[in-house]
């Protein structure tokens, strides 16, 4: 008698086809000039010391954006949309979403905007390039733009007939500008969340927490954009003197923002006033999350031989805001976009 196993059929016949992706031949590697260390051929930049890699004719075909995040001390390139009348195919909205990294949804409601919005953000010039090149090559409007330019904090203004006086702390700091000169004025909140939390080091795997405080803050702001400076000036509601408004002015910062905001639109008839940030901030997310940084403020004595460390979890989109604020210059009023 068979035995029970003798007549079933094998599920698969012939060779089993791998599951994992193929890995590259040694022939395809690249070598770096620096370390002479072999890299994947779909790489940039150095796996080991991050320095660019010399290409050859598969690298080029192969290569891919890492689309590492910036150090809050590096500068970082982003990619920026252009939208112009072309339309896009299903297949072209899929490669680029693979390319960027985003959802096909997500990108596609960034291109139904109709307005300049960035794609993408990296810390390498290198992977900047590659992306301009493929994106381009999909038939998408793109320019590269360099986290680059200043922000003086405006302390005070003086509103004259034919001129606004714009003081960023001292006197010798006045800076007198036509109102022909300003040319952009962009407002926005600024929204900062911060934990605090103070735990005490113990035996155990996980220290004990003492007391945890949770604040929060939504300050509105505006920028303003001259053609005489390439810099940003920006009035915040706390830290600006008011008296500009004479009696006009009101009791609550907020309040007096919003009506310096008013007079500034009416007196500065050559401006474009954009407010599109509030509604753009979404969008922004994708690309420029808010960033997240942690600070310690030391360890301290509760009583003896028991020490307490304290630590702030500090999430704002100030820095958002003001590359998005940075963009609308450049686009609205560099590359003459409308």
């Amino acid at each position: 008698m068979p035995k029970d196993n003798e007549n079933i059929r094998l599920p698969l016949l012939g060779p089993v086809e791998p599951s994992e992706p193929q890995g590259f031949t040694p022939d395809q590697m690249i070598t770096c000039d620096e370390c002479l260390r072999a890299n994947p051929p779909t790489r940039i930049n150095c796996l080991y010391c991050n320095v660019p890699l010399p290409m050859t004719e598969s690298s080029v075909r192969l290569r891919k954006p890492i689309l590492r995040r910036p150090e809050k001390h590096q500068l970082g390139y982003n990619t920026i949309y252009l939208p112009g009348r072309q339309e896009f195919s299903a297949e072209a909205i899929r490669e680029a979403a693979t390319l960027l990294k985003l959802k096909e949804p997500d990108l596609e409601r960034i291109l139904a905007e109709g307005v300049p919005l960035p794609l993408a953000r990296t810390a390498s010039r290198e992977e900047a390039e590659l992306i301009v090149d493929r994106l381009q090559g999909l038939g998408f409007g793109i320019v590269t733009l360099v986290d680059e330019g200043i922000v003086r904090r405006v302390k005070s203004m003086a509103f004259e007939e034919s001129q606004l006086v714009i003081n960023s702390g001292h006197t010798k700091d006045e800076v007198p500008i036509a109102w022909s000169n300003i040319l952009l004025l962009v407002p926005a909140r600024l929204i900062e969340k911060r934990v605090e939390v103070k735990e005490v080091k113990s035996r155990r795997a996980e220290n004990e927490i003492l007391d945890t405080s949770e604040f929060f803050s939504d300050e509105p702001v505006i920028d303003i954009y001259l053609s005489t400076y390439s810099e940003t000036w920006r009035v915040s509601a706390s830290g600006f003197d008011f008296s500009c408004l004479g009696s006009e002015k009101a009791l609550v910062a907020n309040e007096n923002l919003t009506r310096l905001q008013r007079r500034l639109v009416a007196q500065a008839t050559n401006a474009r006033f954009d407010d599109s940030y509030n509604r753009l901030r979404p969008l922004l997310d994708l690309v420029w999350e808010p960033e997240q940084e942690t600070k310690s403020s030391g360890w301290r004595r509760e009583r003896p031989g028991r020490l307490s460390l304290g630590m702030a979890t500090i999430n704002s989109n100030e820095s958002q805001f003001t590359r998005y604020s940075r963009l609308l210059y450049y686009v609205r009023n560099l590359t003459g976009f409308t």
